[in-house]
């Protein structure tokens, strides 16, 4: 994990986020998943610099897209904001969530 993906994964882990359970590094299909939550089909990705290549954006949006084919929402964070405001990325997440339920 990268040290954004430990920072969150701290937060998220033993339900501590209002009880949702949290899975890292779920397989689905060919994708594996950064962090899942399955009672709320949420999908967490937390992306670096390497998302900025227009390739690898390509690829991220047709995994998006397919994920959100299958009835998950997709959350995409960078690693600058989990690691800059993670209280933020936390509350989105829970908003999310909520909707999501």
């Amino acid at each position: 994990m990268t040290p954004a993906e430990k920072q969150l994964w701290e937060a998220l882990r033993n339900k501590q986020l209002d009880g949702l359970k949290f899975r890292r590094q779920h397989p689905v299909g060919n994708f594996i998943l950064d962090f899942y939550c399955p009672a709320c089909k949420l999908v967490i990705e937390v992306d670096g610099k390497i998302h900025d290549r227009p390739s690898q954006i390509n690829r991220d949006n047709a995994r998006t897209a397919k994920l959100m084919e299958y009835g998950y929402t997709v959350l995409r964070f960078r690693n600058e904001q989990v690691m800059k405001d993670l209280p933020q990325v936390l509350a989105e997440i829970k908003r999310v969530a909520l909707l999501s339920w």
